[in-house]
């Protein structure tokens, strides 16, 4: 059924344009005439014009020429008329061929164009999610990359005072070490001047002995009071390298939970990259699938062009005049 965009009469009235210009009418020629239409419509009011105009062709002659010259003329009339008939038939069998194989064509063309339509809209879709969930795991990742160089910082302060606590402890050791060789030493130079002095006193005078044990008494009581302060500044020190031992083993527990976080966040980074190559794997195949069906969207654009091309060309029956 024709549609109510294009008329009959306009159509007869583009033939008869072309007509006059010498040119048969075809489909292509008659909608660049009317500048609007589809094929079909066209097609359509086409077949009924050369339907109207066959039938006049089949109307008596007219009864004004002689007897004879109108037997004769009918004769011929009729004969050219079945010959112009069956040729007409072939060819309107082959144009409705053509015509519903063009109708076909174009339909499955349609529907393979909306489907790829519909196909690319989802794949859109699906991309933009893709992008999206990309997009937060970069940022997600920029975050954790942050976190990582914070806490790669506060490691680095940590095992610097780590280290010079313990450079401080191994001075401390050292400087007790010889603070106690020293106390050592003056005790055996003292020991031994006394000696000498004791020696000096007995051999010098006897009757000193007193005087002398006096002497070595106060040397005990200086020097028990010497190990007294010694003791006392050794304690001192123990205490506080028994300081430092905490504040060191305080720091060390800081280190271990500082590597069991940097694991943790290894870890999660792990994770995060993979997570992050799963989701680049999906966009090239989003991609992929885009491209596939951009290249049906071309080759079903191609295969119309090709189609409209064919029908503007198709072979026409030859008219009878």
């Amino acid at each position: 059924m024709a549609r109510t965009g294009v008329q009959y009469e306009d159509v007869q009235r583009a033939i008869e344009s072309l007509m006059a210009r010498g040119e048969a009418p075809s489909v292509q020629k008659i909608r660049e005439v009317l500048g609007t239409g589809s094929f079909t419509t066209i097609s359509d009011h086409l077949r009924e014009w050369r339907q109207r105009r066959a039938e006049k062709r089949d109307e008596p002659l007219s009864q004004a020429m002689p007897d004879s010259l109108t037997e004769t003329l009918t004769v011929v009339w009729k004969e050219a008329q079945g010959l112009a008939n069956e040729s007409l038939v072939h060819y309107r069998q082959e144009a409705d061929k053509q015509t519903s194989a063009a109708r076909e064509a174009e339909a499955q063309s349609q529907r393979r164009a909306e489907d790829a339509e519909q196909r690319l809209s989802a794949l859109s879709g699906q991309l933009t999610q893709v992008q999206a969930r990309l997009e937060e795991r970069v940022q997600a990742l920029a975050a954790l990359t942050h976190e990582r160089d914070h806490w790669q910082q506060l490691q680095e302060k940590l095992e610097k005072r780590l280290v010079l606590a313990q450079e401080d402890a191994t001075a401390l050791e050292r400087s007790r070490e010889h603070d106690n060789e020293r106390h050592q030493q003056a005790l055996q130079d003292q020991d031994t001047e006394w000696k000498d002095r004791l020696v000096q006193e007995e051999s010098r005078h006897e009757a000193s002995e007193t005087r002398l044990m006096k002497m070595l008494d106060d040397a005990r009581l200086e020097k028990h009071e010497l190990d007294k302060q010694h003791r006392r500044r050794q304690e001192q020190l123990e205490k506080r390298i028994e300081r430092l031992d905490a504040q060191t083993a305080e720091q060390r527990k800081l280190l271990q939970e500082e590597e069991r976080r940097r694991f943790e966040e290894a870890t999660l980074r792990q994770q995060r990259d993979s997570e992050l190559k799963s989701l680049r794997a999906q966009l090239e195949h989003s991609t992929a699938e885009q491209s596939r069906a951009e290249a049906l969207l071309a080759q079903v654009n191609h295969e119309n062009r090709m189609l409209q091309e064919r029908l503007s060309h198709a072979p026409l029956p030859p008219f009878v005049c």
